[in-house]
């Protein structure tokens, strides 16, 4: 929970940098790929707290499976971006799509969470 409260914070920064420092500074379409890598960053964050709350309070443990993936997702897709836009590392590029497989990993996790869940009986372990 606490990477996704950071998550959500640093969302905020880094698109607030973007529209105060970049916007005079890249392109249209670099400034339209940063904002997709912060909406992308502050949709996982959230998708983060849900997960770990959940967890908490005695969700399936393949929840810890999604925050693990959402985390790594959100690093490889959205810093990826970020690395891109400001330092023009094209090496980088194979890296967004690795880290959005992953945030598709986290929701496959997440959708198993719930499949198990709506399957088991009231008061059976999970």
């Amino acid at each position: 929970m606490l990477i996704g409260g950071l998550y959500g914070l640093l969302s905020v920064m880094l698109g607030a940098f973007a529209a105060h420092g970049l916007r005079d500074v890249i392109s249209t379409a670099s400034l339209s790929s940063w904002q997709t890598g912060v909406t992308y960053q502050m949709s996982h964050a959230l998708a983060l707290l849900f997960t770990g709350l959940w967890l908490q309070l005695g969700g399936p443990r393949v929840l810890a499976v999604a925050g693990v993936f959402f985390s790594v997702g959100v690093l490889g897709f959205s810093g990826s971006i970020y690395l891109l836009v400001l330092l023009q590392m094209t090496w980088l590029g194979p890296v967004t799509p690795l880290g959005g497989l992953s945030l598709i990993a986290g929701w496959v996790c997440l959708c198993l969470a719930i499949v198990r869940v709506k399957g088991s009986a009231p008061g059976q372990d999970l």
